[in-house]
């Protein structure tokens, strides 16, 4: 069995932990059927992946965040962007969030539009994904 023997920096390792939640939510959504585009560059786009269910398109920013709380506080950090959904993981827990895009400079996880998924559950995610509007 192959074993990494050299040290990842810090924030190296961040971005590969960022990234496998990207690559989760990619797989998911491609096993409920969805084409996933995945831009060659996101900055300034602000778009981590495109769906496309043939005749729609939708933009998806993810995010992951260290929560306290399903109260925790978001920041808006796509305005002017035309990002259709974020989808939040917590990385110190075992769910997430589904979120319409929103315009206020600042909301809460557990706001009534979003829509709280187990990221533990490939199906749970895709049940609770139908659900938002």
């Amino acid at each position: 069995m192959p074993r990494r023997l050299t040290q990842t920096k810090e924030q190296t390792h961040q971005t590969l932990k960022n990234m496998s939640y990207e690559s989760m939510a990619i797989s998911w959504l491609m096993y409920d059927g969805w084409q996933v585009f995945t831009p060659m560059l996101d900055n300034g786009h602000q778009t981590d992946i495109l769906i496309s269910d043939g005749p729609n398109y939708y933009r998806i920013q993810i995010k992951t965040v260290e929560a306290s709380g399903e109260d925790h506080v978001v920041e808006n950090r796509w305005e002017n962007s035309n990002v259709n959904y974020v989808i939040y993981f917590a990385r110190n827990s075992t769910w997430g969030y589904i979120a319409p895009a929103f315009s206020e400079h600042k909301r809460a996880l557990n706001h009534k539009e979003h829509v709280r998924f187990e990221s533990n559950s490939r199906s749970d995610f895709i049940k609770k994904f139908h659900q938002v509007d």
